[in-house]
C-alpha cells in the first residue's frame, strides 16, 4: 500500500465522512477498508508535518505513509471508546519516530548550528531593512539555541513535550499517544520545560504546548 498526502491513493470513501466520528469510521473500516481513507484526508496533513519537524521532509514522506500503513493493519484493536484517532496516529507516528532517535539528534544538533533553521524575518512593506535583518537574526539565534537545548532533552522527555507543543495533544491525549499515566507525563513536560529553561535561559524560546483541559487532572 503506497500513501502520500494529497495523492488520493485511497479509493474514495463516500460523501459522509465529514460527520462521522473517527471511532465509527475505523468500526466502518473493519468491513469496508476503503472507508480508512477518512482518517487519511482528516490527519495526513498533520502527521507529516509533525514527522518533518521531529526529522526533515524526507524522511516524514516515508514515515507518515507507514503510520496510516500500520494505523490500518491495527484497526480491529482501535478502543471504540475513543472517539478521536488523532491520539492514536500520532502515538504510531512518535513511535516510528523512536526508530531514528541520532537520526533526530543529529538533525537538531546540525540545526542548532545552521543558520537557515530561522523564521522568516518577514517582508512587511514599509519595515526598515535593518529593523528587518536584526529580527530575523534574533530569531535565528533562538532557533540555534531552541534547536541544542531539544538535542539534549532525553527522548521520553522530547516526545511528551513535541506532542504537546507540535502535536498540539493535551496531557489525557499524550498519555494515550504514549501508553502512560496522566501523571507521567505531567512530570515529563515539567522536566522537560525546566531544562530547556535551564539551557534557554528564556520563557519566550519554549516551543507553546497546547492548552490543557480543566478535565485532564486524572
Amino acid at each position: 500500500m503506497t500513501l502520500s498526502p494529497g495523492v488520493g491513493a485511497w479509493p474514495d470513501a463516500g460523501d459522509d465522512r465529514a460527520c462521522d466520528s473517527d471511532a465509527s469510521v475505523v468500526e466502518r473500516s473493519w468491513e469496508t477498508p476503503d472507508v480508512f481513507a477518512v482518517l487519511f484526508d482528516r490527519y495526513a496533513d498533520d502527521i507529516h508535518r509533525y514527522v518533518a519537524r521531529r526529522l526533515g521532509v524526507d524522511a516524514a514522506d516515508d514515515l507518515m505513509a507507514e503510520t496510516f500503513v500500520i494505523a490500518f493493519q491495527r484497526r480491529r484493536r482501535y478502543d471504540l471508546t475513543q472517539a478521536q484517532a488523532r491520539p492514536w496516529l500520532y502515538g504510531i507516528a512518535t513511535n516510528l519516530v523512536g526508530r531514528h532517535r541520532r537520526v533526530e539528534a543529529r538533525r537538531l544538533r546540525a540545526l542548532s548550528r545552521a543558520a537557515s533553521f530561522a523564521a522568516d524575518g518577514g517582508n512587511a512593506e514599509g519595515e526598515p531593512m535593518e529593523d528587518r535583518v536584526a529580527e530575523r537574526d534574533s530569531a535565528e539565534r533562538a532557533a540555534r539555541v531552541l534547536a541544542g537545548a531539544l538535542a539534549g532533552l532525553p527522548a521520553r522527555h522530547r516526545d511528551v513535550l513535541l506532542l504537546a507543543a507540535w502535536g498540539g495533544l493535551d496531557y489525557a491525549e499524550t498519555a494515550r499517544s504514549l501508553g502512560i499515566p496522566v501523571g507521567t507525563v505531567r512530570s515529563r513536560l515539567h522536566r522537560a520545560r525546566a531544562q530547556l529553561r535551564r539551557s534557554i535561559g528564556t520563557q519566550d524560546a519554549l516551543p507553546a504546548a497546547a492548552p490543557h483541559k480543566e478535565h485532564d487532572h486524572g
